[in-house]
This record gives structure tokens, sequence and C-alpha cells, in this order.
């Protein structure tokens, strides 16, 4: 709007001025509740960053609580673990980690970490793994289940028959229990029946002979054997709660006789015993651990409190010796390592003599 479209009526030009003055109110009005808005805005943005520095002395004071927890867990590993003579040692000043009675002077002399002004670096946020549930193995057998719908609903509604497009597959892992199976050796006799046995020609009856078992005169096979004594050792399920197991399948098969099955087993493995011990020797070092235990004796069920037995675990390291790595155990009434070192050195010179004979064993 000019000067030469204003009207010349008094009255319609003082109607256009009132229209402008309430035109300039609404616009000062708007302005106001913007300016309102910017500044609840600006409040907002205060408290936030209130917000971010409260957090952010949180995380150094729970950051400082780590480090000191930490230090306690370092000193008490150090007091039941390392040697009598490294218990007391204090860490250096140039470590990374300060010693607890330390703490105070080793804050003061370290620079602030604190300061004002100090650039921020920012740190891209971490990879999370995906959590989902592991495939089932290739190799174990797979049985198919199909559930086909009926033959009624295999018509689509125009009349036509429906085609078979694909299918939505559904794996399951099942098990199958334990199977108790009876192996019948049938061996048949024979005998002469013109002489009966008259001729001095050998037996009257022939038999062919049994083949080799581990246990003769026992009904175990090597297989059953094997799963008594993983399940015992490996598993750590006792003799008592097999024979429980056993009794659910309706075989009866005594604590006492799988103990000495056992003990018939560990006579027969001693030659593997010897090779694994000639292949111990054969080596430049040999770490030992030795872990008390208390054995029950036979007479009482509790343990003698005088009796001392030391389970010894022997291991030729793989780092300093160029032939693969062997492990042992042995669970003796004796005590310190002194006596096992003996024991070693003298097994070491019985096996120098045969050592071109024994193979490599891992």
């Amino acid at each position: 709007m000019n000067a030469a479209s204003l009207p010349n009526d008094p009255a319609a030009l003082r109607a256009l001025v009132l229209a402008q003055q309430e035109l300039l109110a609404d616009r000062d009005s708007t302005i106001a509740g913007q300016e309102a808005a910017i500044a609840d805005h600006q409040a907002t943005i205060t408290e936030y960053k209130a917000t971010v520095a409260e957090l952010n002395g949180s995380v150094e004071h729970l950051t400082v609580s780590v480090e000191q927890l930490t230090e306690q867990v370092r000193l008490l590993k150090a007091m039941y673990f390392a040697r009598r003579s490294e218990q007391q040692a204090t860490p250096s000043r140039n470590e990374t980690q300060y010693s607890l009675f330390d703490e105070a002077e080793f804050v003061a002399e370290a620079p602030d970490a604190e300061a004002p002004g100090m650039e921020s670096t920012p740190v891209a946020a971490h990879v999370r793994a995906k959590r989902g549930r592991r495939p089932i193995p290739a190799e174990y057998p797979r049985e198919g289940i199909v559930h086909d719908i009926p033959e009624t609903a295999k018509n689509c509604a125009c009349g036509a028959a429906l085609t078979r497009i694909g299918e939505v597959v559904s794996e399951k892992l099942d098990i199958i229990p334990q199977r108790i199976r009876v192996l019948r050796h049938i061996r048949p006799k024979y005998a002469c029946r013109d002489c009966e046995g008259t001729e001095d020609d050998g037996p009257t009856v022939r038999v062919a002979p049994m083949p080799p078992q581990l246990i003769e005169q026992g009904i175990v096979t090597s297989g059953l054997l094997a799963y008594i004594l993983v399940s015992k050792f490996c598993d750590g399920l006792p003799f008592y709660r097999q024979s429980r197991m056993f009794d659910r399948l309706g075989v009866d098969i005594a604590r006492a006789t799988m103990s000495s099955w056992a003990l018939q087993a560990a006579s027969a493995c001693e030659p593997l015993i010897d090779r694994l011990h000639a292949a111990l020797c054969a080596g430049n070092i040999i770490n030992m651990d030795e872990t008390p235990a208390r054995p029950s004796t036979a007479s009482s069920r509790r343990p003698r409190p005088t009796a001392s037995t030391r389970m010894t675990i022997f291991f030729r390291s793989l780092t300093r010796c160029p032939k693969p790595p062997a492990t042992r155990t042995s669970m003796r009434s004796c005590r310190g390592l002194c006596q096992r070192t003996r024991q070693l050195r003298s097994s070491r010179k019985r096996c120098s003599a045969k050592r071109q004979s024994f193979t490599r064993c891992s």
C-alpha cells in the first residue's frame, strides 16, 4: 500500500489505521510467544548440560572405584597365591596401577585429569553381537516327518488343483536314551561220532576260543566299561549314581562291581601309562603341580585326619620342547615336590637307555 492508494475519507482512513494497529499487535504477541519458547528451550538445554556434567562426574567416580577394587583384587591375589618373598612387594611408580597405601601421593604426583578446558575425544559405539540360536551340526542324522494338509484342502476355490511350490522345514533336536543290548558269544562244539574220542588225536570236544576280553570273567564289554569310566572321571557321576541309573533301565550293576571293573581297567592300562611316562621323561622341561586330597578309608566313612595324599599333574611344555605335549596325573600318599623330582630323575635315567624304542606320544 502506498500514499496514492490511501482513501480521502477520514473515517475510512481511521478504520485502515486501526486494522494496521491490530495486525501489529498480533505480530508482537506472536514474537513474545516465540521468545518465551526460546527461553524455555534454553532452560532445557542448560538442564541437560547439568545432567551430562553430573553423569560425567559419576562415571569418573566409578572409574576410580573400579581401579581401587582392581588394586584390592591384585593385592589379595598376591597375598594368597604369590610366593612368600613376593607377597609384600609393592608396585613401582612407573606401573600403571598404584598401591592403595600410596594412593594420595600417587594421585598428587599424577597429571590432573579433571582440569577444565580439556578437549574430549568422541569414541565410536561398540558393535553388539546379535544373539541367536546356533544351527544344529550337519553331521547329525536327519529323519524327516512330513505334515501334509488333507487331500480335500488341496483344491482351490476356483476348482483347480493346488501345486506344491516349496516346503517349510523346522528342525528339532531329539536324543535316544541308553539302550541296553546283550552280545551272545556263540561257540559251536564239535565231536567225532565214529571214534567218540578213543583215538589219541587231541581233545574230544573242540570249541573255538573266546576272543581276548579286557575282563575275562565279567559280563562287561569294552564299550560299557568305557561308558562307565567316562561318566565317572569326565562327567563326575559317582558309581552309586550310575548304579541307580542302570537300575532304572532294569540292569543290576552294583557299586562294588563297577569299582572292581575300574581297578582291572587301570591294571590293563599300565603299559599305556608307562609309555606316557616315557614321553614325559623325553622332554627337556616338565611342569608339575600338586593338589592335596583327603582319601576315605575302607574301614571308616570319615577320612583320616593324618592321611596325606597328593594329586600331582605332570605336563611337558610345547614351547620349549619340539615333541608333542604330554600330560599325566598321579595320586599317591607322599608329600613334596622334591620326592617327585627324585622319582622323575631316576625314571629319566631308566628311560634314557630305551629312548630309541619309544615312539612319539601325545
